[in-house]
């Protein structure tokens, strides 16, 4: 092994190899297999890809006495952190006063997108905006820009000079929407096909077609959109479904051929494995169904379906009917960057359906399980050998009231939910991206 480019990292250690909490005959039962976690682990990186992770006694054992150890004593390292539903465009109007969907997006999110017309302006964003997804530990994102293609050009080389591996796409919007971010059927696909050519699978970014939402796509552009995925396989698709009750009503006057709000996008053959429909509160069974049938995913937004009013998903509901879901911050209606705070808000959210999501499901969901609903997880979400080295270390002792709970969990599991519930980007210690340091909390490692 080349010790030049191999280093170390001890720390407690959490990786998920699957679901900890799979269904067994109608019922959601701990996997203790699913996952490693190691008290005094090490975690090796080469090249900026996992080679090994174990017992730092045993690992240590194999390699060579001068090679580099970071050590993180009293922290938990874990795979970086996905979000599968933030809007960049919208960090100016996260916290924005008093609405719900169809009146935030008219008063507060369509006047800020049209900024995004500025390449500079978009640019200046962008990295802002990853910034704080890393400071955050958030290493991978599916990402809506604008319907300016200058939006995603700017993103996509915010990230490329972070090494990011982010899925980005342009949105799809010519009606019911302010002349000024409308675009035509032809002019979505030229400006989407521009940029899956430049951008998709160069380095670490891929693509998504983005139309916004049935509400803003006529019949001729979701035609494109449908050309676009024929056209290339492997992007993917991203939109929104059945987030606000008055949306729903909209769209059944909109496309009243459609058996249902899934429906219209099924017509464009828009779902499939690559395809992340954010929200999904309020789906039907059929729905369900069809969602299962053809592989495609939910997006589950606790924090801004909260926010605005929207409404609490049932993800006990979602693995009932076998459809796979994700979790996601949704930012600017979502309310934080940070995985931690939504994952405690989807806790809360749980507890009001009536159910629990334990923590190891919790950080599953937010590495792993996000990871395979984007088809990702032979690149990233574990530590598993040849996965690309993103991982976050966690301090267990960031505040003062996280360091008393701490001290008083007894448990795995204690430990790891008063870090979600506690937890905010200032337990975010440091942030690695294919194994370089992108983040470090007051400059310190």
């Amino acid at each position: 092994m080349n010790t030049q480019s191999t280093t170390v990292y001890r720390a407690s250690i959490l990786n998920f190899q699957s679901d900890p909490y799979p269904i067994v005959d109608g019922e959601a039962v701990l996997d203790n297999s699913a996952y490693q976690f190691y008290q005094d682990g090490a975690l090796v990186i080469e090249d900026g890809k996992v080679q090994h992770v174990g017992e730092a006694h045993d690992v240590l054992a194999t390699l060579p006495s001068d090679v580099e150890i970071v050590e993180y004593k009293d922290h938990l390292i874990i795979p970086g952190m996905i979000d599968t539903h933030i809007h960049y465009p919208q960090v100016e109007v996260i916290a924005s006063y008093g609405e719900q969907l169809m009146d935030w997006l008219n008063n507060y999110t369509f006047p800020a997108e049209g900024q995004f017309e500025d390449k500079a302006y978009a640019s200046n964003i962008a990295n802002f905006f990853l910034d704080e997804l890393l400071k955050c530990g958030t290493t991978t994102a599916l990402v809506f820009g604008t319907v300016h293609k200058q939006s995603v050009e700017a993103f996509f080389e915010a990230s490329e000079q972070r090494n990011t591996r982010m899925i980005c796409g342009k949105v799809m919007m010519d009606r019911n929407a302010p002349d000024f971010l409308c675009d035509t059927p032809d002019a979505s696909y030229d400006d989407s096909k521009s940029l899956i050519d430049t951008w998709h699978n160069k380095g670490r970014q891929l693509y998504a077609v983005t139309p916004r939402f049935a509400i803003t796509s006529t019949h001729e552009q979701l035609q494109k959109a449908e050309q676009l995925l024929q056209e290339y396989p492997d992007v993917y698709m991203q939109t929104h479904i059945s987030e606000n009750k008055d949306e729903m009503a909209f769209v059944a006057e909109l496309f009243p051929q459609a058996k249902d709000y899934l429906d219209v996008y099924d017509q464009y053959n828009l779902l499939g494995k690559r395809s992340v429909f954010a929200h999904g509160i309020h789906l039907n069974k059929r729905e369900h169904q069809r969602l299962h049938e053809t592989g495609s995913s939910v997006s589950f937004c606790p924090t801004s379906n909260l926010f605005l009013g929207s409404g609490l998903l049932d993800i006990q509901e979602l693995e009932q009917h076998q459809v796979a879901y994700s979790i996601a911050t949704d930012v600017g209606g979502g309310t934080s960057f940070s995985m931690l705070q939504t994952l405690s808000e989807a806790y809360k959210v749980t507890q009001m359906k009536g159910n629990k999501l334990s923590p190891l499901k919790s950080l599953y969901l937010a590495t792993l399980g996000n990871a395979k609903t984007l088809q990702l997880d032979d690149k990233i979400g574990s530590f598993k050998t040849g996965n690309e080295a993103d991982f976050v270390v966690l301090d267990f002792n960031s505040t003062a009231i996280m360091s008393l709970k701490q001290s008083k969990c007894k448990t795995l599991a204690e430990k790891l939910f008063a870090m979600i519930i506690l937890g905010d980007d200032r337990a975010v210690e440091a942030t690695y991206v294919a194994g370089t340091c992108v983040h470090k909390r007051d400059g310190k490692q």
